[in-house]
């Protein structure tokens, strides 16, 4: 959507460029503030709540700080096999991420929060994508890896970048593996009447 009439102020609890990026692509007029919320400090349950938790929780610190603006704070994790694939730290990580990934379908889950504190209103879910890998040799690992690409993304890929050679197949919204599942976010803000068209 390119041509979104914003009447309300909205902000991104985050400072990830790839949200940022997929929000603007949306038409939306926006500012970012990231949140401070400490991650750890949540505590860990099921996954496809822990994220949607995080997400809340992000969005209501900011939304306490700018009480007349829609704030969108949200969460992504990486799962395969019960297991959660967080950023890579090291090359060691983001290669053994890989491996684990490789010739596998995976899910990524992201949980967001929309809300404003003036109104009271806030709204939040769970967005579930499946993603396949191809299976990868050593040397496109190897590849990929000096690409230093993997290395701030939740299971050391990133789709809508050089990492798009990784996957095979996506069953749901390709926005929620690049970080924010802007289908869902956008049928909010426009039944809200926070965007129009």
């Amino acid at each position: 959507m390119t041509n979104e009439s914003t009447f309300h102020p909205i902000i991104l609890a985050s400072k990830s460029p790839r949200r940022r990026y997929l929000l603007e692509q949306a038409g939306l007029t926006f500012s970012v503030v990231p949140s401070t919320v400490d991650e750890s400090s949540v505590p860990v349950g099921p996954i496809e709540d822990h994220v949607r938790i995080l997400a809340e929780a992000k969005a209501a610190e900011v939304a306490r700080l700018h009480p007349e603006s829609w704030v969108i704070g949200a969460d992504t994790l990486v799962l395969i096999n019960g297991n959660v694939l967080g950023k890579p730290d090291t090359p060691g990580q983001a290669r053994q991420m890989l491996e684990t990934l490789s010739g596998a379908t995976h899910r990524v889950l992201t949980g967001y929060c929309i809300c404003c504190h003036t109104t009271g209103h806030s709204f939040s879910e769970t967005v579930q994508t499946k993603v396949m890998f191809k299976t990868l040799s050593e040397a496109e690992i190897d590849w990929y890896l000096s690409t230093d690409e993997p290395f701030d993304k939740a299971g050391a890929y990133a789709v809508q970048g050089l990492g798009s050679f990784l996957v095979k197949r996506i069953e749901g919204s390709y926005t929620n593996v690049v970080g924010l599942p802007v289908c869902e976010v956008m049928e909010y803000l426009l039944r809200e009447g926070v965007v129009r068209r």
